[in-house]
């Protein structure tokens, strides 16, 4: 009986140690590195492409902590992205080398213990990187080509309507007007293109100062007055009683970031509308600025696109076909970048808000380097 419960025994152990070395072999076949931390932050995993990647043996990194791992002079920027604590990360790019760049993503795994272990996954993404880097150098080298033409185009058509080459007839002006319509809004497409190359690049914001955002915006309005008595549409502006805090900012940006949620709640609220701006100090030291209308909405089943490139909800297709489909994504990438956030609320044919938040110069500090002070 007990011969048989031991071979018993023994039958079992080698079919864990069999699981265990085919899931070992598994994870050093994966295409991925990976890289497992225990609840101390020392290193208790690293498999074959892990140590490819960093050009570092199991032997030399099993049991040090993250923080000894900067050390080894590739591991340097992961250490620097997730830190000694190993915080969590989501898609966050590091460059290894100029020909390695890897998507980091991490999770929490909790043991029979109760103590977390943390897993790192690193994914080569050079090949996209490079692919994006192409398109992007591309777009803006095509639009810098344009730029010139059509703005010697747009001269040479407003000289004509100003009569400085001849009085026009009627008709002669209605055709030059539309053919320099037609000409500001390719050049209103490549100045759009070239902000989401510089946006893509991480070369948008230049010009950092402390100012007054609601200094900023009301600036801004100016630019749409005419628009407004156009279209009939009523614009009321709340201040708070106090004063707000200023904030740092790319003052030119910001304009940009403004001026396109400030033109699509004019161009697709309806005559007689209204749009209402305000401002104010959150608890958690931010100023927030809403911008609402009272136009055609968003479709409640294209919400989740609003931010991306190119898109425009169905209900305005049918009712305008101009417009580029990037101004929410340039805005959405400017408000971020100063580490603010942006979000919305609408229904179709009622309107819609949106806000965003710019934090104070205290809360900023993390986002910019001391220089742009």
């Amino acid at each position: 009986m007990l011969f048989w419960k031991k071979k018993k025994q023994e039958h079992r152990q080698n079919v864990i140690n069999g699981e265990e070395n085919n899931i070992s072999s598994l994870i050093n076949y994966l295409p991925d590195g990976l890289l497992v931390f225990d609840a101390g932050s020392k290193l208790i995993l690293i498999n074959a492409q892990a140590e490819k990647i960093f050009e570092a043996k199991a032997n030399e990194t099993l049991g040090k902590s993250i923080l000894e791992l900067s050390r080894f002079k590739n591991f340097k920027p992961l250490v620097s992205l997730l830190g000694g604590g190993i915080k969590e990360t989501l898609k966050k790019d590091i460059q290894l080398k100029e020909n390695l760049i890897l998507e980091v993503n991490t999770a929490q795994i909790q043991n029979t213990a109760a103590r977390n272990s943390v897993v790192v996954v690193l994914h080569d993404v050079t090949r996209e990187k490079l692919v994006e880097k192409m398109k992007s150098e591309f777009v803006t080298v095509a639009a810098h080509q344009l730029r010139t033409p059509t703005s010697a185009i747009k001269w040479s058509l407003g000289m004509l309507l100003d009569g400085d080459l001849g009085a026009l007839s009627k008709e002669q002006k209605e055709v030059l007007q539309k053919s320099y319509n037609t000409n500001d809004k390719v050049i209103h497409l490549i100045s759009d293109l070239l902000n989401v190359a510089r946006i893509e690049a991480g070369k948008f914001l230049s010009q950092m100062k402390l100012t007054s955002i609601d200094e900023t915006i009301e600036s801004s309005l100016a630019d749409y007055e005419e628009d407004l008595e156009k279209r009939k549409i009523k614009l009321e502006l709340t201040k708070p009683a106090q004063p707000l805090p200023k904030a740092m900012i790319d003052v030119d940006k910001m304009k940009i970031a403004v001026g396109n949620l400030l033109d699509n709640a004019i161009r697709y609220t309806l005559s007689g509308g209204q749009i209402f701006i305000s401002f104010k100090k959150t608890d958690n030291d931010e100023i927030e600025v809403q911008i609402q209308d009272t136009g055609l909405g968003i479709p409640e089943n294209q919400q989740d696109k609003v931010f991306t490139k190119f898109f425009r909800g169905d209900n305005i297709l049918k009712v305008e076909t101009e417009g580029t489909g990037l101004g929410l994504f340039i805005t959405k990438s400017i408000i971020e970048a100063h580490g603010g956030k942006i979000w919305f609320e609408s229904k179709e044919g009622k309107g819609t808000v949106f806000y965003f938040t710019l934090p104070l110069k205290e809360g900023f500090a993390e986002f910019i380097p001391p220089e742009l002070y």
